[in-house]
């Protein structure tokens, strides 16, 4: 009988970029549900009649949740088929989505957002480390790029798209949509992918065992400074814009628009430059960050300058996933474990950010948090020009 490791060698042979698809969209899917609520909050908070604060709710219980969910759901189903895995949870999507179109309160409501953020975090927490199991070697870098797509195209597509049909027609019709598409994802994920045994089950001293190795420790340190770093003033960016560049309302939700597709080419870019140079990769986003968020109020007090840092904002932001994930994948002793730290750093990052964010734009001023996001984003790249590039197998000369 084959063992886990035969098995994958041998479905990797060939090439299951349907699969790869399948996990793509499963991405997309996760991403515009996570922050779907934001174009929604008035909606909810108005039919359900709380207020707008705690209607963000929403978004903060999902996002705890996911952190928690993503190491410790590899942690336990032990043994189960990755393919089993991936499509459970994008059901347990579709059956968080019913129980949000049909909640008659403000608290089955937040129950439904538990059930998206377990499955956000276990999703994602096995998607990052899947590519190399369902293409050869020479097409992962490809194939990294196509699933972190996902994460863009939600910002583009996804979520833009939700807010319309939710304003055109109900915020619960929006839910019902997104759990619509998340049963036809569920059955691609069961069809295209294919039998994905875990090499190695994870248990839960694999987690710390990762920080042992100084690649993924690196990685996941600089991950979190630079997640909170964008959040604390990214969670602002409308009030950023309109104040310090001088960019009407009206305006903000087509830049937005325009930042996610910037995302979406650097995504490209990292994909494609990562595959040959993470070291590179890696240390160009926090030092690219740095150069374009701590430079607003100086740089972008015109509403040109704003449009064009913003621009590369989000082409600097949008290669973070997919830069990372390969240097995880060229480091780590598990991959499935370490994708599963990072997952739950991540997530947490996001509410950490928002939350310091927060309290230096009523503490100090809207510019200090531009000014304290490049601080983040400076110990980021201190912290990678301190380790070596062999760490990650690459060479600088």
């Amino acid at each position: 009988m084959e063992d886990a490791r035969t098995i994958g060698a041998r479905e990797t042979a060939g090439a299951h970029w349907w699969g790869v698809v399948a996990v793509m969209a499963g991405i997309f899917l996760l991403v515009t549900a996570e922050q779907l609520p934001i174009g929604l909050l008035s909606q909810v908070a108005v039919s359900l009649g709380v207020t707008p604060g705690l209607a963000g709710l929403m978004v903060t219980v999902p996002g705890v949740v996911a952190a928690f969910s993503a190491p410790l759901l590899p942690v336990a189903v032990g043994r189960l088929d990755r393919r089993v895995m991936l499509t459970s949870l994008m059901v347990l999507m579709v059956a968080g989505s019913a129980l949000t179109v049909l909640a008659d309160s403000f608290e089955v409501l937040l129950g439904a957002r538990v059930l998206v953020g377990m499955s956000i975090g276990g999703f994602w927490a096995i998607a990052g480390s899947i590519a190399p199991r369902l293409v050869p070697a020479d097409k992962v870098p490809r194939a990294m790029t196509v699933i972190f797509g996902g994460v863009a195209a939600a910002s583009v597509l996804g979520v833009p798209a939700g807010t319309l049909l939710g304003e055109y027609s109900h915020w619960r019709v929006a839910f019902g949509a997104l759990g619509g598409l998340s049963l036809m994802t569920a059955l691609a994920l069961w069809v295209w992918l294919p039998r994905l045994p875990p090499t190695e089950p994870v248990r839960l001293r694999m987690l710390g065992q990762q920080l042992g190795n100084r690649g993924v420790r690196v990685a996941v340190i600089a991950t979190g400074l630079v997640v909170v770093g964008h959040f604390s003033a990214y969670t602002f960016i409308s009030p950023i814009l309109q104040q310090i560049s001088g960019i009407a309302r009206s305006d903000i939700g087509n830049l937005l628009l325009l930042y996610g597709a910037a995302g979406i080419i650097g995504n490209v870019a990292a994909g494609a430059f990562a595959g040959y140079h993470p070291y590179r990769a890696v240390l160009a986003i926090p030092s690219l960050l740095l150069l374009v968020v701590a430079s607003f109020p100086w740089l972008g007090v015109q509403p040109a300058g704003g449009v064009a840092l913003l621009m590369g904002w989000g082409a600097a932001f949008g290669s973070v996933s997919v830069s990372i994930q390969t240097w995880i994948l060229r480091t780590a002793p598990n991959t499935e474990a370490a994708t599963a730290l990072m997952a739950f750093v991540f997530n947490l990052s996001i509410g950490l950010g928002a939350m310091v964010g927060g309290r230096v734009v009523d503490g100090i001023s809207l510019p200090g948090v531009t000014w304290m996001a490049g601080g983040f984003f400076l110990v980021a790249t201190l912290l990678v020009l301190r380790t070596p590039a062999s760490v990650v197998g690459e060479k600088t000369r």
